[in-house]
This record gives C-alpha cells, structure tokens and sequence, in this order.
C-alpha cells in the first residue's frame, strides 16, 4: 500500500454571528466558512500489525500531546470501529496501549488492537495552535478523510460527517472543507458556491500568542445584532461582522494593530478576525497584491506568524 497523503485546510470565519447562547451551554452562530488551500500535512504509512501511532513535527509540534487524546488518534479510533473493511469483522472490541518508537514530538503510546492494517500517521503541524482558524479540527477532519481512503473504508461525506459530530464541533465542516453556511453550534451545514469567492488571494496573519475559545465566548456581550446575509460575497464583506472581536480584542489587544495593518495594505476587500482568534485574514484584489503584502509585513512584523493562498 503507498503511502498517502492529506491536507488539513485552514478554516476561516468570513463572518461570525452569535445569536444567543443555548441552554446546553453551546452558543447559537451563523458563519460563513471558507477554507485556504494550505493548513497542516497529514501523512500514512501502512503497518500489518493493527498498530496505530502518531508522530508530529513542524513549526508549532511542540508541546502537543500525540497520545490517545489527541484528535487525530480520536477520529482514526472513532474510524476504526465504523469500518469493516478495515476491521475485517471483529471491532469493536478493546484496544491497549505499549510503549512506542515512534519518531517525533511523542509521548510514547500506541494503540493497538486485533486487526492487521494499522498505519503510521506524521501530522506536519503548519497552523499555529489556539488560533481561530480551526487547525485540531482540520487535523481531525483530514484524518478521517485519510483513513477512510487509506483503509477502503468506503464511507461518504455524510458518513463521515456524523463520525465528526462525536468528535467536535467545526469538524463536519472541515471534513467537507468547502465554502459553507453554518448554523447551531457547527451541526447544521449548507453548501455555498458564492460567485467570487473561490480561488480569492487571502493572507492569514497571526501575532504569535494563543486565545482559547472558552474565554472569547465568555466575553461576549449577549446581544444579538442581527441575522447574517450570505446572498452574495458583497453582502457578507458589507453587512457581516465577527462578534467575538470585541471580546477578544481585549484580552489581545495585538489583534487590533493586525486588523489595522492588514487593512491598510493595497487591494484588499476585507479584513476581519477568524472565529474566536487571535488569526486575522485579508481578502485581495489579486494574487500579485496578496503576495506583495505577505512580503511587506513579513518584513515589518517578522515575529507575526502569516501564511497566505487562495480560497478553495
């Protein structure tokens, strides 16, 4: 069997509205998801001893945990016991854990069980952490749809999706990975193809410090500002808004002065902070004013965290 490959798309928040919190505790959005055609890099090896292991390297590898925890491991557990193919019949059944040689940032766990068709999984990790732009649910994403193509598991996106549900909340949207309407707490999904949106020059700039969701969302105000409008991508740039700027801003300040800079560079259509943050993006004109600006503030602010791409 090859070895295969899978990108974990970065996910942006074009527009975040929080209409109110529920009472399970989840917060009631409308978004409009769209994905960068770059993220982090997932990649199996196969195995013919039912072994499963994770090893992680890359700019932001370090101190992220690759034990049994880890989403990753999750999804591929959560796959392991859908697929028959894989399985050939006998899962569920209990899984243990042994030390590992793993190579990489590991903690040394394994999973083992009673299949033959395990894999070795190298997560590249390219996204900052704690950032808004979704990188522990794209890395989950792609490993289910890794897996299911590495283990002929045969499962659809819908199948797929409800393996995600289990597993978090933005993930059923990073399995699909296309631009989509998201409503509930990221359950409820409706495909999107807005003229001009895809293929749109976008530059993801990150001031280099971690914001958890939790706090963001506890900051936020409880009002209700209104529905969003994705008729058009021009409605979403005029009338949207993300709602959780104001709370993350500040216990961040720094994401002002990114917004502020990514504003002021030539050809962009919109600047706007990425769900809960501290990511911020900036659509362009063209791919030649994207670039010059990654350039520009790359220089300016090297310790900025920035990556930039086409919309998918």
């Amino acid at each position: 069997m090859p070895v295969l490959i899978e990108t974990a798309y970065a996910k942006i928040n074009l527009a975040l509205h929080v209409r109110r919190r529920r009472a399970d505790g989840y917060h009631e959005l409308e978004s409009l998801f769209a994905f960068v055609d770059s993220g982090d890099v997932l990649r199996a090896e196969p195995r013919n001893d039912g072994l499963l292991t994770l090893s992680i390297e890359g700019p932001f590898a370090q101190g992220l945990d690759t034990g049994p925890e880890n989403l990753v491991y999750r999804a591929a557990r959560s796959l392991i016991s859908v697929c028959p193919e894989r399985s050939r019949g006998t899962y569920p059944r209990p899984m243990r854990a042994r030390p590992s040689t793993a190579l990489g940032n590991s903690d040394g766990l394994q999973i083992m069980d009673s299949g033959q068709a395990g894999a070795n999984l190298h997560l590249t990790k390219n996204l900052p952490v704690a950032s808004g732009i979704g990188g522990g649910s794209a890395d989950a994403a792609a490993a289910l749809r890794l897996l299911n193509r590495f283990w002929n598991c045969g499962l659809d996106d819908r199948a797929l999706c409800a393996i995600a549900e289990t597993l978090g909340s933005d993930i059923p949207a990073c399995v699909i990975s296309q631009s989509l309407r998201v409503e509930g707490r990221g359950e409820a999904l409706e495909a999107l193809e807005l003229p001009g949106l895809s293929g749109t020059p976008i530059l993801l700039a990150n001031p280099g410090i971690p914001l958890g969701t939790a706090p963001v969302f506890k900051g936020w105000d409880q009002q209700d500002r209104g529905p969003l409008d994705t008729s058009s991508l021009e409605a979403v740039i005029a009338l949207g808004r993300n709602d959780l700027e104001p709370p993350a801003r500040a216990l961040v300040p720094e994401i002002g002065q990114v917004l502020e800079r990514l504003s002021a560079a030539h050809g962009v259509r919109l600047a706007r902070m990425s769900g809960s943050g501290a990511s911020c993006f900036a659509l362009f004109d063209s791919v030649s004013a994207c670039q010059s600006a990654h350039q520009i503030i790359a220089a300016e602010q090297p310790e900025w965290w920035l990556m930039s791409g086409l919309l998918r």
